[in-house]
């Protein structure tokens, strides 16, 4: 969704990395850095076609095989003799991607079951690579079997929740089938946008609107009532994202979703409860897998300083004053206001599960959280992971001399420092010094003095 607005030349362009939320020029010209946490919800394509198929809006028939017999059995009973296989792998570019054992393309064309079987057979289990994915790839646990349709003419349709529109904005355009971004930058008229009031909802009208504008005067009931169904699943399911891409034409002027992705907010999970069971772990960071158990909120980076804070802002903070000191943060983690002991522990483990993560710099703020149960996890971790590389820690706020109590009398060489930019330039220091070290394969012990 972030490179879709960046490319849109939206008010502020935004690229989001790993999660993380990185905010382009301002008006006045210069760059303004935020870090955001982001774990939005991200389904299949074949949960993305039952939720469209269940509000309404025309899909071709499919089914879903997690074993090659299952896919052969779906093939027959599609009866048709044109099929499309898709691999069911959160990631952009899979047509274009290649699995690990040799096989080309994440959807492919396929003619008969038996073709269904075996080419099926080849994608589930594996790893599929993608521009997207980096060169770990991600695991196809699934493929998705569907009828395959003969586009003549395909449309681009989103609804989108868009801070510069200050709520739902609908976009448009008639070169669908493409990459979107693509059509932005080539040719930005070629998209529309309508912003929908969020407390009127989108009226009939709006929707006319935007089917006359990309060329479907002569559709102009049938996809108003396709974009009014579509708003409405939008609402209904706390989505921040529902795109279809392309909408499509088929021979005698009948209309398909051929492709969608959805996207949710997290912060809707208690309503809906049975669509947030639907996701899938396996295609998700191992560590923020671990972290979500513990209500810890990590997003890997690719730095080499391990940031342990509580509180989303402060977490930002300290990320842009590691790199005002030259340093790279390794990842955002948030332990919030009430984690205890043991998740400040998982937390050391996890920061510590990355290679590439050379020191740790803890900066907490003790208001709800306790500074000195924070500093019982620091030592348990420190003690069970029998931790070599550098800690420093920075607490203030409530039970900090109780903290500096325990920090101290632990025997542990955790460095502590009051002031946060000392703290950041130390651990910037002492991370470039590790870095050194193991490029020189050496052995270096930090038990520094305090």
């Amino acid at each position: 969704m972030a490179t879709i607005l960046r490319t849109l030349a939206l008010a502020e362009h935004s690229v989001i990395k790993n999660g993380t939320k990185m905010l382009g020029p301002t008006t006045n010209g210069r760059w303004n850095v935020q870090s955001q946490q982001q774990r939005n919800l991200n389904v299949h394509e074949h949960i993305s076609y039952s939720l469209l198929k269940e509000a309404g809006i025309t899909v071709p028939n499919f089914g879903v095989a997690r074993t090659k017999d299952e896919a052969k059995k779906i093939a027959q009973d599609l009866n048709t003799k044109e099929l499309v296989l898709k691999a069911q792998v959160l990631a952009g570019g899979r047509g274009k991607g290649h699995f690990k054992n040799g096989l080309k393309g994440g959807v492919r064309m396929v003619y008969s079951p038996e073709e269904a079987e075996e080419i099926s057979g080849k994608m589930l289990g594996e790893y599929l690579v993608t521009k997207q994915t980096g060169e770990k790839g991600r695991i196809c646990n699934a493929v998705m079997v569907a009828q395959r349709k003969f586009p003549r003419k395909e449309f681009y349709f989103a609804v989108m929740m868009e801070r510069a529109f200050s709520g739902p904005v609908i976009i448009a355009s008639s070169q669908g089938g493409v990459n979107i971004e693509e059509v932005a930058a080539d040719n930005p008229d070629a998209i529309i946008y309508e912003p929908v009031d969020i407390m009127k909802g989108l009226s009939k009208e709006q929707a006319e609107k935007v089917a006359v504008k990309v060329g479907l005067e002569s559709q102009k009931e049938k996809t108003a009532e396709m974009l009014l169904r579509m708003y409405d699943l939008f609402v209904k399911k706390d989505a921040l994202l529902i795109e279809i891409n392309p909408y499509a034409e088929d021979a005698g002027e009948t209309y398909f979703s051929l492709d969608a992705k959805f996207r949710f907010d997290d912060n809707a999970a208690f309503r809906q409860k049975e669509l947030f069971a639907l996701r899938d772990w396996t295609q998700e960071d191992e560590k923020e897998v671990a972290a979500a158990k513990f209500d810890l909120n990590y997003i890997a980076l690719d730095g080499n300083i391990g940031c342990m804070v509580n509180g989303a802002g402060l977490a930002m903070a300290t990320m842009d004053i590691i790199s005002l000191h030259g340093g790279s943060p390794a990842n955002f983690l948030d332990v919030g206001g009430g984690a205890t002991a043991a998740a400040v522990k998982e937390a050391f483990k996890i920061i510590t599960a990355d290679p590439k993560v050379h020191a740790i710099l803890v900066n907490i703020f003790g208001g709800i959280m306790r500074c000195d149960v924070i500093a019982e996890g620091i030592i348990a971790a420190a003690k069970e992971l029998s931790l070599k590389m550098p800690i420093v820690c920075r607490l203030q706020g409530t039970n900090v001399d109780d903290a500096k109590v325990l920090i101290a009398s632990s025997g542990l060489k955790i460095l502590p420092v009051d002031n946060l930019d000392e703290a950041a330039r130390l651990a910037v220091k002492l991370s470039n010094i590790v870095s050194l070290a193991r490029d020189a394969k050496l052995d270096i012990n930090f038990e520094i003095p305090l």
